[in-house]
């Protein structure tokens, strides 16, 4: 057998290996844009997506009588196979490409086309039996297909980002129920502030984790909108004027996602604004995970020069020089991770922004930096609690100390004795290098009851009535 296969195309023919399923649209492509190292295989959601894409148009078209019933068959015998993760490896073009996606389109079309000849009997390149332009992509335009197939492939990136998040929170809640007895004192701009429980510490990182949540959810709903049918430039050419109904149709029994019909696909065609707010999302996200690891390492500082207040797990030896170091490497990937998104949001907004007149030629480069930013952030989730969070430990001793030395204590004695007296209070002891207890027994501004009475844990920690009469001036 020879090794080779002869593919034509606009340019001439070219000897394509015989035993990939790609052809000759995918060789070029894979031959200019060596740019990244990342091919479109790195991303299975996105391949999903395509052949999901390409199953649905083969569906539309026959209903329509457009497409032969065997012809049909194996097209989505085909997709099916890929779909369910065959030939993942025949997806070999570079992420980063020019076109405007054209090269991930033929790379879908080639090798669900060449597929399908095996299926039908057929040699790999017969494409008189079964054309990857004339069959496989009826009806359809890279414009069309390819954002069609990133947002699909975006749904499916955000479920599993959700799902991560989802136990990421579920871990800071179990610390914060943990943490709960735990008494410490607040900071706001590194200085002593009032106290809190640990456990209102750590549940505040669970809040925000269920708000971005929510954030995602809302943001998933505009990509669910879909340009499918729009063909080249948003008219519908070259597709029966029922098409775009019928593979909606057939799309979302595929996907199992609640897709629409974009109500004007000329502008759908163009417009990636859905991209870009998912980006700023995706960013939010970010911001909150890089800020909740800045206070992981900050509250386990030292671990006896710095707040030592928690202890992160430790997962592995933290100097080639300083023996029994251990460093918050957890939460310095996760910040790492976070700066990468915020650049990924910024070359998004540029993106977005250079599309030109009815197509923006620029999404492959949308597609790459939404996918990592989607894949880091949801490995991130999970390395942070699986890796950290559930192994976090207090240290109590070091709470009470915080509290109990803390001059801002005397802020919660402010409706009791006033601020001029509980201002000089506090200069007293800040000056004697004594505690608020101390300096305020000696004045004889309260007794030991009352003073025990108002600094119990449930008056320094939520919200309570004062009564006027109770102030001492």
């Amino acid at each position: 057998m020879s090794q080779f296969r002869i593919e034509h195309d606009l340019l001439g023919d070219r000897e394509v290996p015989a035993e990939v399923y790609y052809g000759v649209h995918t060789l070029r492509a894979q031959e200019n844009f060596q740019i990244s190292g990342t091919t479109i295989s790195a991303y299975p959601e996105l391949v999903t997506a395509l052949a999901s894409v390409k199953q649905a148009a083969a569906e539309a078209n026959a209903e329509l009588g457009l497409l032969p019933e065997a012809k049909l068959n194996a097209i989505v015998a085909a997709c099916e196979e890929i779909r369910k993760g065959a030939l993942r490896d025949q997806f070999v073009v570079d992420m980063i490409q020019g076109g405007a996606g054209t090269s991930t389109n033929m790379n879908a079309n080639e090798v669900i086309c060449n597929r399908a000849l095996e299926i039908l009997g057929h040699q790999r390149g017969e494409y008189h039996h079964l054309h990857p332009n004339e069959d496989v992509n009826m009806a359809q335009s890279t414009n069309d297909v390819y954002p069609t197939s990133l947002r699909i492939a975006t749904c499916f990136a955000i479920d599993r980002l959700l799902v991560a998040m989802d136990r990421l929170r579920g871990d800071f809640a179990e610390k914060a129920v943990e943490f709960a007895p735990l008494l410490k004192i607040g900071r706001t701009q590194l200085q002593d502030a009032v106290p809190m429980t640990l456990g209102q510490e750590f549940s505040t990182y669970a809040v925000m984790l269920e708000e971005d949540m929510a954030r995602l959810r809302e943001a998933s709903l505009l990509i669910r909108e879909i340009n499918l049918g729009a063909t080249a430039i948003g008219t519908g050419i070259t597709a029966h004027p029922e098409y775009a109904a019928k593979a909606l149709k057939s799309l979302v029994r595929i996907t199992g996602i609640e897709l629409s019909t974009a109500p004007n696909l000329i502008e759908a065609t163009q417009d990636c604004g859905a991209f870009v707010q998912l980006s700023g999302v995706l960013k939010r996200i970010a911001v909150k995970l890089s800020k909740t690891c800045n206070d992981l390492r900050l509250l386990s500082s030292g671990p006896r020069s710095g707040l030592g207040e928690i202890n992160l797990p430790p997962m592995q030896a933290g100097s080639s020089i300083m023996p029994g170091k251990v460093n918050p490497v957890i939460p310095e990937v996760v910040n790492q991770v976070a700066f990468e998104v915020f650049g990924n949001d910024l070359t998004v907004t540029f993106a977005a922004e250079a599309g030109q007149l009815q197509l923006n030629a620029f999404e492959p480069i949308i597609a790459t930096a939404l996918f990592r930013s989607f894949k880091h952030l949801t490995n991130a989730c999970n390395t942070l609690g699986e890796r950290c969070v559930r192994g976090i430990t207090a240290n109590p001793d070091r709470l009470k100390e915080s509290i109990e030395r803390s001059i801002a204590l005397v802020t919660a004695l402010n409706p009791i004795i006033g601020y001029k007296e509980a201002t000089e209070v506090a200069a007293e002891a800040y000056a004697n290098g004594t505690n608020v207890r101390e300096v305020v027994l000696r004045r004889k501004l309260m007794t030991e009851v009352e003073l025990e009475q108002a600094l119990r844990h449930e008056v320094l920690t939520q919200p309570r009535v004062y009564e006027q009469t109770q102030r001492k001036h």
